[in-house]
Parts: structure tokens; C-alpha cells; sequence
């Protein structure tokens, strides 16, 4: 298989990131895809205007060079020209060169057309400065200059990208209101896509219906834009009323539809719909790609089904699909699941191989598979050659290594590693920290645990939850229990609410510490103030009235755990067991036992 990856690509493709799991029958799949012709589908791309021959560039440089010779004709050119170098300048985004040359241009008496001016707006929009591209919307009408629905497009698609999707709604009423400029299909398909991303599915869904009413026949840019949303937000049956609608309306969906929903239905586990999707898409000679082969392999590995995936990549490679940095990292990652880290490292091995293939979160995945695998000078290995790399180990990079040391129990190379990671100006977050925690409070060190806490409040970091449970469970295992009680009590306060495994720290402890009565109470409150007790609450508090004589309450306890679904572990059985092997128990617990 690795001999297959290792052929030279004939091609390659973008890819933006996708969640998704998916469970498919390998023979079945193989088989399927294998029994299609191969049809990649092109992207399309939106043209920035039209107009005569262009003056040919390639760099900066270029352009540059090319409009100081403008410059220097007598008579200069036409405005026209100009504007062909700005927009070859703005496709090759460099938008700030863009504005400096339309600078200069003004200097030299050169007067901005609409279509210049559009370019400008254009730059303004992706330097996130949408105050200068309203101004310029403000000089239009200063020449006399009409702007055209391109202009509003720009405008309002600026907007998006800077999450104002409000103000590209205002935008879009005006331009309905007015009536000189109406809204076109990509102006409401920008708006759609404004919409989802704020994940207000509504709002896109109405605005689908007003696009034939305003003159705009919806295209499958709309359409495929909010069900992705729909299946993104797990409202998968409404994704499924809209493409019968979509198809109803005499649309077909494409590649892009169909991967949407493929992934949409393995997010929440309905695997045979995923492979009913796959079936029709084949059939109707729509044949995956990237991101659709993608998909599959993230969902079969997160399955830990590295031996289908392996046969989806080959499948990949021999239709001309190269896999990508995403393909292998979800590859490295399913064997590093099923702790298969040699298999792993070859992956990684032959990534590096492809060149400049590996990234940070390669090496992350590869390092926290090294660490779970109790391998952890395999992953400080990894750690130490990402420099070599030109790679920057990132906050990800040093949490899960130090987590590794920490459970490792060497505790102080941990530390010394947060101390390293402060020093090369990486800021360990709440995570890193309570890994840290964790890890003094286990081995006894709490006064260096409390001190950690206290660089965590000058710092400012927001305790939550996690941090707040650790520091309690380190008191009680100190034998703290009043001092741990105060912070648990303390926790209101804090606008902080006590989880299930905070409940359980306490009742644990309490239990240990014989206060019986207190951590009844307890117990009985964390139900009132609704957070449901699981089984290990109950398993808790079962021991510590059996560990301290009181037989009779724990049986009580018993026949409610069994009654609400939770079952015995080993410990609570054993103890249980002793005491019916003395006689001290009901027998008739032992039938509710078997049955838990």
C-alpha cells in the first residue's frame, strides 16, 4: 500500500477541512467505486470584469515594472489599461500594492472609472477595512459614477468575511428598496452563505424562497450552501426536504451536495444512509473527490478501519486523485488508534518523503499517539526534529507532550517543558495547566499545585469547572476535607457549576473521610439542583456506607442504582459478596446483582 502512495501524482486539488465519520462495508465500496469511470469536476471561479487584451504579468514585479512605463506615455494611456494591471494585481491578492499604484494614478490626473473603483472596494474588503470601502461607495456618486451590482456584490461578500452579516443585509435591503441596482444570484448567494456561517439557517432558508420572487431562479450554489449548513448543525432530515425540493425544482445535485450529506449523515452515525448516498452518487456518474474520498477515510479511521481506508486511498491514486496532508493525517491518526504506532510512523515517514507534506498537526498527531501508547521518548523524539523541519511546535504540541510526561510520572521533565514552552513564547492555556495540575496533585505536591493556581489567577486565565475539580480532589486525597468543602462550597460564587465527576470527587471523599451524613446530603442535593447521578455516584457512595458498617443504608442504595439502570463494578460487587458470604446482607440482592 505505502509502494502504491509513493507514485508520482499526476494532478492536485485544494481541500477545505470537514468533520464527519463514516461505517461502510470495504468489499461493497471497493467494488462500487471501482465499477465507475473516473470524472473529476472542475471548480469554478468568479472573474474579476472583462475587457480588452491584458498587458501579460506574472509578479509584482511585473506590474510594476509595466506601469511606470505607462507612466512615461505621452499621451498616457486610458484608465482602462490601468485597471487591467490593478486587476491582475487584486487576483494575485495583493491588494495593498493595489491601492498604493490607484494612489498614484490620481496623482497623475488619471480619473477612476466604476470599474476602478470597484477594484479599490475590492481591496479594502479583504484588508478588513470596510469603512474606506464604504467612502469609496461615497466617491461613486461624488463622479457621478452609477455603481453596478458587482460593486454591492463586493461590498456585501466584504461584510460576510468580516462576520457584519447584518450590515450585508442592510446593504441588500437597499439595494431591493432602491430598485436600480437589483440583486442578482451571486448577491443572494453571498448573503445565503453570510447566513449560514452565522449558522442562521432560517434566515437562508427565507431568503431561498424570496430569490423567485425578486427574478433570481435559485442555482445549486444556494441550495448546496445551506444544506451543508443544515447537515453541519445535525439537522439532517431538514438537508433531506431541501434536495428533494432542490430536485424538484429541476436541479441535480452535484459532487458538492452529495459529500455534504454524506458527511452530515456519518456525523450522527446513520451509516446506511451514507452508503444509500454514495450508491446513488455512482450511479448517476458523479464520481467522488477529494474531499468526498476524504471524508470516507476520516470516517473509517475514526471506525479504526485502517485496512478499508487502505483500499480507498489506492482507490484515490489510481483515478489520478493524489491524497493530501489531510488524507495521511487521518491515515496516521486511525493507526495510532488502534496503537499500531510502527504502521504510523511509516505514514509520517513517507509524508516527509513528499516533501514539504508534513505540518504541525502531524507531527501533533503522530506525538499524541507515541504518548497514549506509554512511548514517550518516541514523541519528545518527534518534538525535538519538528525545528529541523522548519516546523514551530504549537500549544497542542507541548500540552500533549507534558500530558505524557505527566502520566508517565516524570514529572519533572514535564515541568521543565512548561517552563520551555513559556520561554519560546508559546502561553500554556487552561488545558495546559490543568494537565499540570493534575499531575502535582496525584504525586502529593499540592502546595506547587496551589502555587500554580494562584500564576493562573494573576494571569487572568478564567478558572472553569476542570481546574476548579482538580484542585478539590488534591485536598481530599491530602486529607483536606474541610479545605476542599470551602472551595466546593465557594463554587456559586464563582458562577462555576459543579459537574457529575465534581459531585463524585466530593462524595468520594467524604465517603473516605466517614462523613457519611454529609455526603448523603450531598448526594440527594446534586439531584435538586439537576445534575443526575451516574453510576459511578452511586458506586461511591455504596462503598463508603459498606467500608464504614453501614450495611443496611448501602442496601437501599443498591435496589435504587439497579432500579434507575446502573450497574454494580467490580469493587462495589466484591465488597457486596463478602458481606452475603457473612450473612450481613439481604441474599435477595444477590438476583439484582446478576441482573446489573
Amino acid at each position: 500500500m505505502l509502494k502504491m502512495m509513493m507514485r508520482p501524482m499526476p494532478c492536485s486539488y485544494s481541500y477545505c477541512t470537514t468533520r464527519g465519520m463514516l461505517f461502510l462495508n470495504s468489499t461493497s465500496l471497493v467494488a462500487l467505486l471501482h465499477s465507475q469511470s473516473s470524472n473529476p469536476s472542475k471548480c469554478r471561479e468568479t472573474q474579476l470584469g472583462n475587457g480588452p487584451s491584458k498587458p501579460r504579468v506574472s509578479s509584482v514585479e511585473d506590474v510594476l515594472k509595466v506601469f511606470d512605463e505607462m507612466l512615461h506615455r505621452r499621451p498616457l494611456p486610458s484608465v482602462v489599461r490601468f485597471n487591467q494591471l490593478l486587476g491582475q494585481l487584486a487576483k494575485q491578492k495583493h491588494y495593498s500594492a493595489v491601492l498604493s499604484l490607484n494612489r498614484q494614478m490620481g496623482l497623475i490626473g488619471i480619473s477612476s472609472d466604476a470599474y476602478t473603483l470597484t477594484v479599490v472596494i475590492n481591496c479594502y474588503c479583504h484588508l478588513n477595512q470596510m469603512g474606506f470601502s464604504l467612502s469609496i461607495l461615497g466617491q461613486f456618486f461624488k463622479l457621478g459614477l452609477q455603481p453596478s451590482v458587482f460593486t454591492f456584490n463586493t461590498l456585501i461578500n466584504g461584510f460576510v468575511l468580516e462576520n457584519q452579516v447584518a450590515e450585508a443585509a442592510r446593504l441588500f435591503s437597499k439595494m431591493v428598496e432602491q430598485g436600480n441596482c437589483p440583486p442578482d444570484v451571486v448577491t443572494f448567494n453571498t448573503l445565503i452563505k453570510g447566513f449560514c456561517l452565522m449558522g442562521n439557517n432560517r434566515e437562508a432558508i427565507q431568503l431561498l424562497g424570496k430569490m423567485e420572487e425578486r427574478g433570481c431562479k435559485p442555482n445549486i450554489v444556494a441550495y448546496s450552501t445551506i444544506i451543508d449548513s443544515l447537515c453541519k448543525d445535525t439537522l439532517v432530515d431538514e438537508a433531506w426536504n431541501l434536495l428533494s425540493e432542490m430536485i424538484a425544482a429541476g436541479i441535480a445535485p452535484d459532487v458538492v451536495t452529495y459529500t455534504c450529506l454524506i458527511q452530515g449523515v456519518c456525523n450522527i452515525g446513520r451509516w446506511k444512509e451514507a452508503t444509500r448516498l454514495l450508491n446513488e452518487m455512482v450511479s448517476q456518474n458523479i464520481f467522488p473527490n477529494l474531499l468526498t474520498f476524504n471524508v470516507l477515510v476520516d470516517a473509517l479511521c475514526k471506525q479504526r478501519m485502517v485496512a478499508e481506508t487502505n483500499s480507498v486511498i489506492e482507490m484515490m491514486i489510481q483515478r489520478g486523485i493524489e491524497p493530501n496532508m489531510i488524507t495521511y493525517n487521518s491515515l496516521m491518526d486511525g493507526y495510532c488508534l488502534r496503537g499500531e504506532m510502527d504502521e504510523a510512523k511509516q505514514v509520517f515517514d513517507l509524508m516527509i518523503s513528499k516533501g514539504s507534506m508534513v505540518e504541525v498537526q502531524s507531527c501533533n498527531i503522530l506525538i499524541n499517539g507515541y504518548c497514549k501508547g506509554k512511548m514517550i521518548d518516541k514523541a519528545y523524539n518527534i518534538f525535538r526534529e519538528m525545528p529541523l523541519r522548519g516546523l514551530v511546535p504549537d500549544i497542542i504540541t507541548y500540552t500533549t507532550l507534558i500530558d505524557g510526561f505527566c502520566k508517565a510520572r516524570r514529572l519533572q521533565e514535564a515541568e521543565k517543558l512548561f517552563s520551555e514552552m513559556q520561554g519560546c513564547g508559546q502561553h500554556p492555556n487552561i488545558r495546559t495547566y490543568a494537565v499540570l495540575l493534575d499531575a502535582l496533585c496525584s504525586n502529593q505536591q499540592l502546595s506547587k499545585a496551589i502555587e500554580l493556581l494562584r500564576e493562573m489567577k494573576d494571569k487572568k486565565l478564567e478558572l472553569n469547572i476542570v481546574v476548579y475539580t482538580i484542585i478539590i480532589e488534591g485536598l481530599l486525597k491530602a486529607g483536606k476535607v474541610e479545605s476542599a468543602t470551602e472551595v466546593f462550597s465557594s463554587l456559586s460564587s464563582k458562577v462555576v457549576q459543579p459537574n457529575v465527576w465534581t459531585y463524585n470527587v466530593m462524595i468520594t471523599g467524604l465517603c473516605n473521610g466517614g462523613l457519611l451524613v454529609e455526603a448523603e446530603k450531598l448526594f440527594r442535593e446534586m439531584e435538586q439542583k439537576g445534575c443526575s447521578a451516574d453510576g459511578w455516584t452511586y458506586n461511591s457512595i455504596i462503598r463508603g456506607f459498606i467500608n464504614n458498617n453501614e450495611a443496611s443504608r448501602a442496601m437501599g442504595l443498591i435496589q435504587e442504582m439497579v432500579e434507575r439502570g446502573f450497574s454494580a463494578d467490580a469493587s462495589t460487587t466484591e465488597l457486596i459478596v463478602n458481606l452475603l458470604s457473612k450473612d450481613r446482607v439481604d441474599p435477595s440482592l444477590l438476583p439484582l446483582l446478576k441482573n446489573s
